[in-house]
């Protein structure tokens, strides 16, 4: 593990402290019914929100559950199901993909492991982390843009890019946490710590950490 400043320890230690008195329970935000009803989920949340996907995607597993039958789909009824949400097409695509490689290299099972997962059609690594995170025991911790903006607000990562501010937070916290702070991150981000009501001096872990004085 790199060495990290004593102050930037303190820090992460008072925000785990706080986001897990403040959110005992956080559970997954997407709907699912299977590992892969989870990833095809999380690839429809890009830029768009959980309560959105969970509405298409109530219709979508409906019609096709399971690999086999997402892959049999018409690319065109699969598009008018996915229109609500943004860069439908290029969705469709991804999951018809991933589907198709699904049955075709993996007899059907979503593979649970990251050089697997990455290769599917519209899988990255943190669409990966989050189906892993979710459903193994595999530590992950996945970077959005709220875990993203709350790790730079907080002075926890100076990270310019997504694999860097993962890196940092996985420095910073002991990996039985990393999950659970992901979602309580997510939690708190959109909750109160947004990109537009608080500038890291209106919600109530930015007020704490203002108050301690870190440089």
């Amino acid at each position: 593990m790199a060495a990290v400043r004593s102050d930037v320890v303190d820090r992460a230690s008072t925000v785990s402290a706080m986001l897990f008195s403040m959110y005992p329970r956080v559970d997954g935000f997407l709907s699912y019914n299977s590992p892969f009803q989870l990833l095809v989920a999380v690839v429809l949340s890009a830029r768009c929100s959980d309560v959105r996907v969970n509405a298409v995607g109530a219709k979508l597993f409906a019609e096709a559950p399971e690999a086999d039958d997402l892959a049999a789909m018409d690319i065109n009824e699969l598009e008018k199901i996915l229109h609500p949400l943004g860069f439908f097409r290029q969705k469709a695509r991804a999951v018809l993909g991933l589907s198709n490689q699904i049955v075709e290299k993996f007899s059907g099972a979503v593979p649970l492991n990251f050089r697997d997962l990455e290769s599917l059609p519209g899988v990255g690594h943190k669409t990966a982390s989050v189906v892993l995170g979710q459903l193994t025991d595999v530590p992950t911790f996945p970077v959005d843009t709220h875990v993203w903006r709350l790790a730079l607000r907080w002075g926890l990562s100076k990270g310019k890019t997504a694999a860097a501010v993962e890196r940092d937070l996985k420095n910073l916290f002991d990996e039985e946490l990393w999950m659970g702070l992901h979602l309580r991150m997510i939690q708190h981000g959109r909750l109160h710590c947004t990109a537009r009501r608080c500038d890291g001096t209106v919600c109530e872990i930015c007020r704490k950490l203002r108050s301690k004085q870190w440089q």
